[in-house]
């Protein structure tokens, strides 16, 4: 249990990092794209090494395409929010949205019962973006909220990571953790390829942000193989809640190292959410 959550914690900050270095980029399609390359390359071989040794049947194959299609879904959803939106903003937005849906879907659709420390927990998840967003009931005068754009993009990046974590679960029963991920990143680049050939800023992206993108190619799928590995040891629905303290890493991130304002709302949000989906991952 202490491995899985330690696991969780750094997958956590790593994701929040690499973040942090999208939202620096110059333009965010192409600078995930090259990430992803190097994602790619440098954990291909071992890859490659790992399934060798796994008879994967056919369905196994069938939940990898699926899954990677949802990933690339996801990094240009991502690449998107990032463009319109501060990371201190919609980082915990995103990944707030995922741990509060599975619960309610459960509730209002398939009939399951909610504990009322969970639903406390949905109250929490609920206020943290509506605070986050700063939306009020009445015609704001002044002050800045979320654009409706900025929204429904962050609500997709949320959706894309409830359905690819759920299915990530389901083919670790076939497929190796690390070729699961690599599988993931190719995805993610053979998605993003249209957006990033079409900009033709490759060139610029790259001797800008080099050092970055080596960097972020490494955690990021570092990152989310800790999530994997976490996978292996508990329970889906105990785990994404948990990585969700990424929340309040991105926000601090986004305030300290990007300037962005609004800091001490932004922060009491992402910690309102975080509560939220601890609750919802442990008593829901």
């Amino acid at each position: 249990m202490a491995v899985a959550v330690f696991f969780v914690t750094m997958s956590g900050l790593l994701h929040s990092i690499w973040n942090l270095f999208a939202k620096q980029s110059l333009n965010k399609a192409v600078f995930l794209w090259c990430l992803q390359w190097v994602a790619v390359i440098v954990y291909l071989p071992w890859a490659a090494i790992a399934v060798q040794h796994h008879v994967v049947p056919p369905k196994g194959w069938l939940f990898l395409t699926i899954t990677s299609a949802l990933h690339g879904l996801y990094v240009i959803l991502l690449s998107q929010t990032y463009s319109v939106g501060d990371l201190s903003q919609v980082y915990p937005l995103m990944r707030g949205i995922s741990p509060l849906l599975v619960p309610l879907i459960g509730v209002f659709v398939l009939g399951e019962g909610l504990t009322g420390l969970g639903w406390l927990g949905v109250g929490c998840v609920v206020a943290g973006i509506w605070i986050l967003g700063n939306w009020r009931l009445v015609r704001r005068t002044h002050g800045s909220s979320i654009a409706p754009k900025t929204t429904w993009l962050a609500l997709g990046v949320g959706l894309s990571i409830t359905s690819y974590t759920t299915l990530d679960k389901i083919t670790l029963h076939y497929i190796p953790a690390v070729t699961l991920n690599d599988a993931s990143n190719l995805g993610n680049l053979m998605a993003l390829s249209w957006l990033a050939v079409k900009s033709g800023a490759i060139g610029a992206e790259w001797q800008a942000n080099w050092r970055t993108i080596i960097f972020g190619g490494i955690i990021s799928p570092g990152g989310y193989l800790l999530f994997l590995l976490a996978l292996r040891i508990l329970s889906v629905a105990q785990m994404a809640p948990m990585r969700e303290i990424g929340t309040v890493f991105g926000t601090v991130l986004g305030i300290l190292v990007l300037k962005e304002g609004q800091g001490r709302r932004r922060i009491m949000a992402a910690g309102m959410i975080t509560l939220g989906v601890i609750l919802l991952g442990m008593f829901g």
